[in-house]
């Protein structure tokens, strides 16, 4: 029998109430990002970030009685998975929500199923369906209609080239980071155990990049900053990235990646609401467009064997 015919229902507490909070946490976490750019360079503002939620992650995988120990190939894959996921995505994430609103950015990483098929079918060797492929065609009409608007009105300043460049980069990052943790030595790791050492090396990094592009360290004393840095770090890292892997083994990545429909809802209402997105007639075509597109192209993905 199929994974797919033994895989929970969405219709039980123990999957949707997880996969509800975590839409509704990284949802919210696209507009809570704008309040930490600014006044405070985006690279530090990754650095504080991850600075805490890195020992809260150890604390869970300590609580949780894990191993810590991931011999010498979990420790590389750690390291590749923070360099990719907690560095370079995220990094890149900040400074595309300098140019492009928060709904917008969450849309384009949203269609980091794009690459992750692509990889996965390289480094996996897993297969890519015609329906996938035609559910991906659609939504990047849809996300190239929403980019169209918002080349339109422009509303942080007209750099929407820049920022989409930015959201594309870190949207690549996170598929890489996606792809690897799925590799035989991922799949033997305690997942939270290997979340601590990956935000651990991430973190790291994030301090080094911050350095180099930003100069010392700069910090705020604004209250505000720091309750949206301790959002995004405990509810938005800690909580949120155990809570989906746990989707991922209990549903299979295609049915767990549903949330990533639903956290682009989440986010461009938020958007809409305290960012003053306009919805025209064209943005509202292309939103319809790449959430028809993901969900063809996620309908495509059952669990594995």
């Amino acid at each position: 029998m199929s994974g797919a015919d033994t895989a929970p229902s969405f219709l039980k507490p123990a999957v949707a109430l997880p996969f509800l909070l975590v839409a509704l946490i990284w949802g919210s976490t696209w507009f809570v990002i704008t309040g930490q750019i600014g006044a405070v360079p985006a690279s530090w503002s990754v650095a504080w970030r991850f600075a805490l939620a890195t020992p809260a992650m150890f604390l869970v995988a300590i609580a949780m009685r894990k191993s810590l120990k991931l011999g010498k190939a979990g420790q590389l894959l750690a390291f590749a998975v923070g360099l990719t996921q907690f560095c370079g995505n995220y990094n890149f994430v900040y400074r595309a929500e300098m140019h492009l609103t928060s709904g917008i950015v969450a849309v384009m990483i949203g269609l980091l199923l794009v690459p992750n098929a692509i990889l996965a079918r390289v480094l996996l060797k897993q297969p890519i369906t015609l329906r996938f492929a035609v559910g991906s065609l659609i939504a990047i009409g849809g996300l190239a209609l929403l980019l169209l608007h918002e080349a339109h009105e422009a509303p942080l300043g007209g750099k929407v080239v820049l920022g989409t460049v930015f959201a594309l980069i870190a949207m690549m990052c996170a598929s890489v980071s996606n792809v690897i943790q799925a590799n035989d030595t991922g799949r033997a790791l305690p997942m939270v155990s290997l979340l601590s050492w990956a935000m651990l090396y991430g973190t790291i990094c994030d301090v080094l990049l911050a350095l180099v592009f930003a100069g010392p360290p700069v910090i705020p004393h604004d209250a505000r900053y720091w309750m949206g840095t301790a959002y995004l770090a405990i509810l938005g890292s800690v909580v949120t990235f155990p809570l989906y892997y746990t989707l991922i083994r209990q549903l299979g990545a295609g049915k767990a990646a549903y949330n990533g429909v639903a956290v682009i809802v989440i986010a461009m209402f938020i958007s809409t609401l305290f960012e003053g997105y306009r919805w025209s007639p064209l943005a509202i075509a292309g939103a319809g467009l790449a959430t028809v597109g993901l969900v063809v192209a996620l309908m495509s993905r059952s669990p594995s064997r």
